[in-house]
């Protein structure tokens, strides 16, 4: 395991990450990078990046403070509660993008239950159930399968807390709210912009919700991907150019939330040392 244990994983980022990569860059990077400029000149190029931008930041900023709240009520729970919430939250992760896309649809669409229950009170059924179509919408669908990602990811976090610190605070005088702000978020507040930072990108780079919410009303990035390469497109050029910078998007994305993990871990050498 020690000499070969690393082989499996390098095989599955060569064969599905750096062998498209690979084929990636000659297309887009073909006839001196010209894909590039027929992409940042589309008109849509830039609307497309604002909306996935403020699609993928605010599901993941939902997704990481309600993930949060949970995941500190599942440290709190017992053994045998803890088990059919962490059941319940793990439902959500088995679902298609279709399959979520279809549910709020039925819940929040124009003929959707809600809607209608909202519309018996006085709403505009039109007005309501045109809410669930646009990036707001589509941003609390996303939220719906990113927060039990967080949660459970944030779970050991909470449950291996030492609440020593807070105790101390409390004995010396501090109210609860201030003794869990100077001592729990510090602590905590690295895994939970990692995790942020981690849907986020999940967000940005994800197409099927998106595709079987809105089609293709909505200009976000992957939309605008798929636009390319279906039946319809044909400069694949500027489809590899666009799926490079949506990968780059996603890494810079990423790489800021690995930050904050490697300052917490640097932080808790050090306190160790």
């Amino acid at each position: 395991m020690r000499r070969f244990g690393a082989w499996p994983a390098w095989a599955f980022m060569a064969l599905f990450f750096a062998v498209p990569l690979a084929a990636l860059l000659p297309e887009a990077f073909g006839d001196g990078g010209s894909a590039f400029a027929r992409l940042f000149g589309n008109p849509l190029f830039i609307g497309a990046l604002r909306n996935t931008l403020a699609l993928g930041l605010a599901a993941g900023a939902v997704s990481a403070l309600v993930g949060a709240c949970i995941a500190i009520e599942l440290a709190r729970q017992s053994p045998s509660r803890r088990q059919w919430m962490m059941t319940l939250l793990g439902l959500p992760l088995a679902f298609s993008g279709l399959v979520i896309a279809y549910g709020f649809i039925l819940a929040f669409g124009r003929a959707g239950f809600v809607t209608q229950l909202l519309a018996g009170l006085g709403g505009d059924p039109a007005v309501i159930g045109s809410w669930i179509y646009s990036v707001s919408g589509l941003g609390v669908a996303y939220a719906y399968y990113l927060i039990p990602r967080v949660a459970l990811s944030l779970y050991p976090v909470f449950a291996n807390l030492d609440l020593r610190p807070v105790q101390a605070a409390r004995t010396l005088g501090a109210s609860r709210a201030r003794a869990f702000w100077d001592t729990v978020v510090p602590e905590v507040l690295p895994s939970v912009l990692s995790n942020a930072c981690m849907v986020a990108a999940i967000a940005m780079g994800t197409y099927g919700t998106a595709l079987a919410l809105v089609g293709t009303q909505l200009n976000i990035l992957p939309l605008m991907l798929l636009a390319q390469v279906s039946d319809g497109g044909s400069d694949f050029a500027v489809a590899a150019a666009l799926s490079l910078v949506l990968m780059v998007v996603c890494v810079v994305v990423m790489g800021v939330g690995d930050v904050f993990t490697r300052r917490r871990e640097r932080g808790a050498v050090g306190a160790g040392h």
